[in-house]
């Protein structure tokens, strides 16, 4: 090509590049489809798993939700009567997931207000991974790594197998003879089977037979047979002497996986207290929903009958029907419908926290309401017992506990590797080689022979070999042990502080659910005295206002002040049940006192049959003392579980039937309430109560039976019911002409003032034991727990920190 023509070619090039341009195309293909279903556009995309789990009925049947534009139509059969004991026992059926809000439930009713909380917790959504359930215990204890099998395993015997064969062709730098061939050939196999068992102390054994065969073609005047067989069997031990020796050390991964499982059951237990908690809290918020409801309606009732008469009047033009007074009954009348509206929300918020915790629909076309009443019997503790309850059974210091044991075997661990590494070594071994491996001529003698075997020349013991030693190994200056040491030093510290402080946080928290539970008991008091006047003092100002001697603002404000009386009433009477149930909650016996226990599920039959052969092969055995195997000792024993207490501040024991002789002893009466008073059907232990539902019978209140160190014991009896009997302390009539008649039926009341009418013809309290100091008694009752405690109630003193 001509200079010319070359150039002209690179102009036209050139210029067809700069009119199409740099940009990738396509590849053409002569047998394309055009099928491009395998094109993807994206490599990110949101999906749906491939998992199929069929949801429960109560998410699949939920019912369209109550709400005021669509109310609850009240009707018999779509109310649930729900006692507290059935909605525990519903709760635990339910409750593979904790749904748990920490011990609080999270919804309260605001009274009065057009407030609102969040009533379901939404923990379970946010924070679903770390949500408790009933498996982890048992997740816990399976952990192949972590857990007390996977650490088991450590002892367990190993088997171990190898086999090779190999076919050697390699040229050598010998020149052609018949002594060394240029060209070595070799077929060569090898084998071994090793069990391997290292023990409690540290001591690892070992148990081989190794295998060997080659052929070669090496001259026969240095090889006799051109192939053979070697094997040997031998046994080796190694027993470290200092780092690594000793059962303890040993079994440092078995106990720490034992710890684990310990805290593990500590967070179950807590976390069953917390779903507890919060469902009986949740009751009893709905209980007063309901009575705030009530209180409401009453209000707006009777601000209703009020504006209705003053607008007949406004409307006849009569005196007491004035513009400014119309308004104002209007007003008083809207402002008790909003407070209805508020508390019937509020109602149904507290019944959907309610059917949450218990974990059932959120709206099956029935409303729950609660069925028992809140026990305003005066509960004393007696205060050293209970602290010293509350730190022996707390959940949360058991499991702190553990915590600070499982530091101290991670220090035995640490300190062991300040020691050196000194291990002795014996093995003893006994060889064998042949023409053959086993099957040979047997009457070909020994090796070198033609036909000799391998296996008999081993059995025949005429080779053994045996060894003897020692290792050591040691870091200078010992860098990375002396820091592990001091790691566990600082966790260790750290855990007792923990601790202390938790204690302290313990003792704190209790004597804030003691000092609540005596100020809400003085409440209830107090604001059913409230009660009393606000509803007579209705009565007082409407008939002054019929007479015409008061105005329209005082009576408004006085059915404002009965229906506030009213809800602060029901409020404290709550309030005072829930602070029983957190002095139980403080004190580590709320799972008692609610009849709830914890055990381990059944296994199958064949364990326990398994279990029982292995004892009885134990007990036909030889005794040996292996005590001297034993690591040290981790626990104290098991946690009581059960009712294995009495209740606190009170006793119970039986009394005799009626018709037996027994000096019935009458209480005095009394300013205040006294352990006379107390209410004997609502503090008879739970298992108690149910026995006596379960015959029929009732529990008839005797009297108090004093004892040795002064306290008092409630004595009850067992009383068949019948339609004539009567208890001996009567409800006392309210004279016609008493202007202080309450209507206790309207309010739900009446249940409540036969107990506090009994109270108030008791004798006047004696003078407090508080005033006494000399004769007060601070001897602790004995306690069920196994864990000794190094703080009594008569010595005790605030450790010096």
């Amino acid at each position: 090509m001509s200079r010319h023509t070359a150039k002209y070619w690179a102009i036209i090039l050139i210029g067809a590049s700069a009119l199409t341009g740099c940009h990738p195309t396509q590849p053409f293909y002569f047998t394309e489809r055009n099928d491009l279903s395998t094109y993807l556009d994206k490599a990110t995309e949101i999906e749906y798993p491939d998992v199929n789990e069929p949801s429960l009925a109560e998410v699949e049947n939920a019912a369209e939700p109550f709400t005021l534009s669509d109310p609850f139509s009240l009707e018999k059969n779509q109310i649930w009567e729900l006692s507290l004991e059935e909605a525990v026992s519903i709760t635990l059926k339910n409750s593979k997931v904790l749904r748990t809000a920490g011990g609080n439930a999270v919804f309260r009713v605001i009274p009065g207000t057009t407030l609102t909380s969040q009533a379901i917790p939404t923990s379970l959504i946010t924070r679903n991974d770390g949500m408790p359930t009933i498996y982890d215990p048992a997740i816990v204890e399976s952990d192949p790594t972590l857990g007390v099998e996977g650490a088991l395993s450590e002892f367990d015997a190993q088997l171990n197998m190898t086999a090779n064969y190999q076919n050697n062709d390699r040229p050598q730098n010998y020149s052609s003879n018949t002594l060394f061939p240029s060209v070595f050939q070799q077929n060569l196999g090898t084998g071994a089977i090793e069990l391997t068992k290292k023990s409690a102390t540290g001591t690892q054994f070992f148990l081989r037979n190794n295998y060997q065969y080659e052929w070669n073609n090496r001259s026969p005047l240095t090889r006799p047979l051109p192939s053979d067989w070697q094997t040997n069997i031998e046994l080796e031990a190694r027993h470290p002497l200092l780092r690594g020796s000793g059962v303890q050390v040993n079994r440092v991964n078995v106990m720490l996986a034992r710890v684990r499982e310990d805290v593990s059951l500590a967070d179950f237990e807590t976390n069953v207290r917390n779903l507890v908690s919060d469902v009986e809290e949740a009751y009893w918020q709905t209980y007063f929903a309901y009575h705030n409801l009530e209180a409401a309606k009453t209000g707006r009732d009777s601000a209703l009958v009020t504006w209705r008469r003053i607008f007949t009047l406004m409307q006849k033009g009569a005196e007491g029907g004035e513009a400014e007074k119309e308004a104002q009954a209007r007003q008083q009348y809207y402002e008790f419908r909003a407070r209805t509206q508020a508390a019937l929300r509020d109602l149904y918020k507290a019944e959907n926290a309610l059917r949450y915790f218990m974990g059932i629909a959120a709206n099956d076309g029935r409303l729950i309401r609660p069925s028992s009443e809140p026990s305003d019997a005066w509960v004393k503790f007696d205060w050293f017992q209970i602290h010293e309850e509350a730190i022996a059974m707390s959940a949360e210091l058991r499991r702190q506990r553990w915590r600070l044991k499982q530091r101290e075997i991670e220090m035995i661990a640490a300190r062991n590797q300040l020691l050196p590494q000194l291990d002795v070594v014996g093995l003893y071994r006994f060889l064998g080689v042949g023409d053959k491996l086993i099957s040979g001529n047997p009457g070909a003698g020994d090796f070198p022979a033609v036909g000799s075997t391998a296996w008999q020349e081993l059995t025949g013991g005429n080779y053994q070999e045996w060894t003897l030693g020692a290792q050591y190994s040691m870091p200078i200056g010992f860098r990375q042990a002396l820091s592990g040491v001091r790691n566990a030093q600082l966790r260790i510290a750290r855990e007792k502080a923990v601790l202390e402080d938790m204690e302290l946080e313990v003792s704190h928290l209790l004597t804030d659910a003691v000092r609540d539970l005596d100020s809400n008991y003085n409440l209830v008091q107090s604001n059913l005295n409230r009660l009393i006047a606000a509803d007579k003092e209705v009565d007082s100002v409407q008939a002054a206002y019929d007479a015409g001697t008061v105005t329209l603002d005082l009576l408004l404000e006085a059915q404002r002040r009965r229906s506030e009386a009213q809800i602060a009433y029901f409020q404290a009477l709550v309030e005072y049940n829930i602070a029983v149930k957190d002095v139980h909650l403080r004190k580590g016996s709320l799972l008692d006192y609610n009849g709830v226990y914890l055990a381990e599920g059944p296994w199958p039959d064949k364990a326990y049959f398994d279990a029982k052969g292995n004892a009885r092969r134990r007990a036909a055995s030889h005794y040996m003392n292996y005590g001297y195997t034993r690591p040290g000792v981790i626990s104290r024993g098991a946690v009581p579980s059960g009712s294995q207490h009495i209740e606190e501040g009170v006793m119970w024991e039986e009394a005799p039937m009626p018709g037996q002789p027994y000096l019935e002893e009458v209480p005095t009466p009394a300013a205040q309430p006294t352990p006379a008073a107390l209410d004997t059907q609502a503090m008879v232990p739970a298992a108690k109560r149910q026995q006596v539902a379960g015959d029929g019978a009732t529990l008839r209140p005797i009297g108090l039976k004093p004892t040795q160190n002064g306290s008092k014991v409630a004595r009850v009896s067992l009383e068949q019911p019948t339609q004539a009997a009567r208890p001996s302390g009567s409800v006392k009539a309210v004279s016609p002409k008493s202007q202080a008649k309450l209507d206790f039926n309207k309010l739900g009341l009446s249940e409540v003032m036969k107990d506090m009418d009994v109270r108030s013809s008791a004798s006047p309290q004696p003078t407090p034991a508080k005033k006494a100091p000399a004769a007060a008694s601070h001897e602790p009752v004995a306690n069920s727990t196994s864990a000794a405690t190094s703080r009594t109630a008569a010595k005790w003193q605030a450790p010096k920190r």
